[in-house]
């Protein structure tokens, strides 16, 4: 069997990695460059790649071409290989194919990343053999290679679901739903929303479904889809017979036996993060883990980097790095966890953002708007009239210094972009290190001083 892998990055070097450990033909093929860590890895397990181009005849001549979930769906080479008839998958969809270990997977428009994480420290907490991977930290498929675990937690974002044909999760969990990504999917809510839903249409009635009772789309499309795995609820609204629910104080999972803890007990702070613990240990009590055990992981867990994440106090102004919250829901969260009068930082790669849905959170909390991007002006159009300060900027540094000028004791200095950070930064990761770096500047000439 011929493998082409399309992608150089993490998860592409994982499943040609993978691929050559299983004795089959492979081939690497980026369009763009790859970085030298991956370069070197490549030779050195005499991995045959190319890198500035896609050499057609070649791509096209493969029995099973794994995609990177960076690359378009719509991207030319990809119209090619279906015109083919040639089997695309992701490298979930891949790694899948060679272990027999149990898969939890987390999809959702926001969440994803610390539900898959506070999952993953749940059952490493109670001593299981368990690997985390997905769209998170290192690649699923190098981990099939080289680990033996029992367990996978895997973070899966549309994109993989889109090139999955067998892929079938023990547990799914599709944490909510908000219009994102709508470029990729022909700006059609529904269509995005049943990208995530496939996370569950492979599984059966020996599995199960983790879904939010309290979202509207997710609600919608339950009644038209024909799902066999046993669905569980969770909820922030109303009790659940069986499933999980949280009230004014306390989270209650209700499955077999009931668990439950205060709120205030809860290493996350947010409604938001009270909806990620409560699908997190419906997962967790799925798997048998003692109510001691979860109570502990959900106490001692510590907040992923670039959400919500504490920076540094100076002169009374907190500054939160939210780098990571890439589309208008994300902030949502954001801003309706904010106590204090808010300095917001905004701006990047619109993906045909509505700011209504946030508007009056703007209104009720938000002190100044920064934008920060190449282009701002949709931002500035839609705010003009319902904010008096509103500033442009165009690169982090000139953002936290216009955020420091406004900001005064008691105030909190928020980046929660609502947008995708290509224009001026690597990803995410890279804008969150870049205001982190900038603030910690801010504090080093204030001790100086």
């Amino acid at each position: 069997m011929k493998i082409v892998v399309l992608g150089g990055g993490e998860s592409g070097f994982g499943a040609a990695y993978l691929a050559r450990k299983k004795g089959l033909e492979v081939f690497l093929s980026d369009k763009g460059k790859i970085k030298d860590v991956y370069k070197a890895q490549l030779v050195q397990n005499q991995i045959e790649f190319e890198e500035g181009q896609h050499s057609e005849d070649c791509i096209l001549n493969a029995d099973w071409v794994i995609k990177s979930p960076g690359i378009p769906k719509k991207a030319e080479i990809i119209t090619k290989i279906h015109q083919k008839g040639i089997r695309l998958s992701s490298e979930i969809e891949f790694a899948a194919e060679f272990t027999n270990a149990r898969i939890i997977a987390v999809t959702g428009s926001n969440g994803k990343t610390t539900t898959a994480s506070l999952i993953y420290h749940i059952l490493r907490n109670d001593h299981l053999n368990v690997g985390l991977g997905g769209n998170i930290g290192t690649s699923f498929a190098k981990q099939v290679a080289d680990e033996n675990y029992d367990y996978y937690v895997l973070e899966v974002s549309s994109f993989q679901l889109d090139d999955i044909q067998n892929f079938r999760p023990s547990i799914s969990l599709l944490l909510n739903l908000s219009q994102d990504h709508l470029d990729q999917y022909n700006y059609n809510y529904e269509e995005y929303a049943l990208a995530k839903f496939r996370i569950t249409e492979n599984q059966e009635n020996d599995n199960f479904f983790i879904y939010n009772r309290d979202d509207e789309m997710s609600m919608k499309l339950l009644e038209k889809l024909e799902i066999k795995a046993k669905k569980l609820p969770f909820s922030l609204k109303q009790k659940e017979t069986e499933g999980a629910y949280a009230d004014e104080d306390r989270i209650f999972v209700k499955l077999q036996e009931q668990f439950s803890m205060k709120i205030e007990d809860l290493a996350l702070a947010g409604n938001h993060n009270v909806a990620n613990s409560l699908a997190a240990s419906l997962a967790g009590k799925i798997l048998n883990i003692t109510n001691e055990s979860i109570r502990n992981s959900l106490m001692t867990f510590q907040a992923v980097e670039h959400r919500l994440e504490q920076v540094a106090e100076i002169d009374g102004v907190k500054y939160i790095n939210d780098s990571k919250a890439t589309n208008v829901n994300a902030t949502y969260y954001a801003l309706d966890s904010m106590k204090n009068p808010t300095v917001w930082i905004v701006g990047g790669v619109d993906k045909g953002n509505d700011y209504t849905e946030i508007e009056h959170l703007v209104k009720r909390k938000v002190k100044a708007i920064v934008c920060l991007g190449i282009d701002n002006q949709k931002i500035i159009n839609f705010f003009q009239d319902k904010k008096e300060l509103i500033y442009d900027t165009s690169s982090m540094e000139e953002a936290v210094k216009v955020c420091t000028e406004l900001a005064t004791a008691g105030d909190t200095v928020l980046l929660s972009p609502c947008c995708a950070s290509f224009d001026l930064f690597r990803n995410y990761e890279d804008r969150g290190d870049q205001f982190k770096a900038e603030v910690l500047k801010k504090m080093n000439v204030g001790a100086s001083r």
